[in-house]
């Protein structure tokens, strides 16, 4: 690991930079300088800044005021591509590609040279691309199209394309959200390699384990302002989430007893072939169920499944005792279900409508009396739930895109309560969220729970489930594996229920 303290100078030095949007500030005079070689995490809740003093080194917003100094010259960087030619790339969440180009072509878009009737090289170029795939440890086919590569695949593109611009500094926003352990081990590697080649990375990120694996420094942010930077040695994670939320992060987990009541959800040999077999449990009033498992192993197609999404094949569904044939999602929504999905950006919200329409879109029927919206039963509905859920928004006409996915995430979950459903279920809630909204999460599932609901809720996180289950299933391959009440479950029993080779070698 190299020690950017010995480093005499910054590779960039930004000084008093500022932001504002429609005259709101949400950056202010943030001071910061980052070194060559060091990886660097930037902190904060959503909102807090962070995002938005990355995107204006990367080239995506100009700053209101403040100065940015490259290698000791100041410079002005108006537009990615600007960004790009200064050695600066932006790795997004969500990797953007031109997906029916191959994967060579979109390591070469925006390097052309020559003139409009200049041959392309296409020998040259895969055979560059090869190389750049080749120097990350990854197998790409670079002459296959972008589309249907994984989100990972995507990725190490992203960053191969970083390497073919000779890339100083290398922003990586998120960049771990949709990667398995092995997918972010490898990224971590080629991270760790980068850096060692002399090269700076930001790591944006939600995730303090893999801050404190990752990175050298890191960079708090609260409410548009720097609050601190340090060595990562130097702070604890009390430290890190009192800085960021500007108190300590009281007990919100789900700790205390519900009145478990009757069987709300019963699932009996529920099977979908090529997905999953022979599921059978249930959730009752004021119970909170984990299922837990590897990303692949079905829970998700167990709750698409259940809320109509893509109906089993065979089984038989019980909700509040009455058996249900649930084959869309409208008919769940009848039947007392609610779904909040995985992947908020493509199943979960109507970017370009605003949140109020987002809000109460389950409930048409409420908010059309007769047949006719009735915009301030709309409103209210949505003012109150706003109110509720502690949104953080400008209005209620706001687009919902332009929310933080916190906010989001709460948006969706105000919008499936309005529906009063009695069985919730919940697919990684939390992900991507930070730390003081993942709490404020925790505490509302605890309420639901408390008033009387039945929750499924499906996370990654083994913490998460620990803290806030009574009781934790467990998926592998497709099978339900494990069934453990709370007293009895640990990280290493829901693994060993999870990962085949475990099950065996304790078989």
């Amino acid at each position: 690991m190299t020690d950017p303290t010995n480093k005499a100078e910054p590779l960039l030095s930004a000084r008093g930079i500022s932001k504002s949007f429609a005259g709101v500030e949400v950056l202010r005079d943030v001071d910061l300088d980052l070194m060559p070689g060091e990886i660097h995490a930037l902190l904060g809740e959503n909102g807090a800044g962070k995002s938005t003093f990355a995107k204006i080194v990367a080239g995506v917003h100009r700053p209101t005021r403040g100065t940015l100094r490259l290698n000791a010259e100041t410079v002005d960087i108006p537009s990615p591509l600007a960004a790009q030619r200064l050695g600066i790339t932006l790795i997004h969440q969500e990797p953007i590609s031109f997906p029916d180009l191959s994967v060579a072509e979109n390591l070469v878009l925006g390097r052309g040279s020559g003139s409009p009737l200049s041959r392309v090289p296409w020998a040259e170029i895969i055979g560059d691309a090869r190389r750049l795939i080749d120097l990350l440890g990854v197998r790409i086919d670079v002459t296959r199209p972008m589309r249907g590569l994984s989100i990972a695949d995507q990725q190490m593109v992203e960053i191969a394309r970083a390497l073919a611009s000779d890339s100083r500094l290398i922003i990586m926003d998120e960049p771990t959200a949709p990667l398995t352990p092995k997918e972010v081990e490898t990224l971590f590697g080629i991270a760790r390699r980068l850096r060692d080649e002399g090269r700076t990375i930001i790591f944006i990120s939600h995730r303090l384990e893999e801050v404190r694996a990752l990175c050298d420094r890191v960079t708090i942010f609260r409410d548009g302002s720097k609050i601190a930077t340090e060595d990562i040695g130097n702070l604890t994670d009390a430290d890190i989430i009192r800085l960021m939320i500007g108190r300590p992060l009281k007990e919100y987990m789900h700790r205390g007893k519900s009145h478990i009541g009757e069987v709300a959800l019963k699932v009996e040999a529920l099977s979908l072939p090529g997905y999953f077999e022979n599921i059978s449990f249930e959730v009752r009033k004021g119970e909170i169920v984990g299922l837990g498992g590897l990303v692949g192993a079905g829970r998700t197609d167990v709750a698409r499944a259940l809320f109509g999404v893509a109906p089993a094949a065979s089984g038989i569904v019980w909700v509040n005792g009455k058996v249900v044939h649930i084959t869309d999602p409208s008919q769940a929504i009848r039947e007392g279900l609610a779904f909040v999905p995985e992947d908020r950006a493509v199943a979960g919200i109507f970017r370009t409508l605003s949140v109020e329409q987002n809000i109460t879109a389950a409930v048409p029927r409420q908010i059309a009396p007769s047949g006719i919206i009735r915009r301030t039963i709309e409103k209210a509905m949505a003012h109150d739930s706003v109110r509720r859920l502690r949104i953080r928004l400008a209005s209620l006409r706001q687009p919902i895109g332009e929310l933080s996915g916190g906010n989001q995430q709460k948006a969706i979950l105000a919008r499936w309560l309005l529906t009063d459903p009695s069985v919730l279920i919940l697919d990684e809630p939390t992900r991507g969220i930070d730390i003081g909204v993942k709490a404020e999460f925790y505490d509302m599932i605890g309420e639901l729970a408390a008033a009387g609901r039945a929750i499924l809720l499906i996370s990654s996180e083994l913490p998460e489930l620990l803290a806030l289950c009574d009781r934790v299933l467990v998926m592998s391959e497709g099978h339900l594996t494990a069934d453990i009440p709370r007293a009895d479950a640990t990280q290493e029993r829901i693994m060993s229920a999870a990962v085949p080779q475990f099950r065996e070698a304790a078989a």
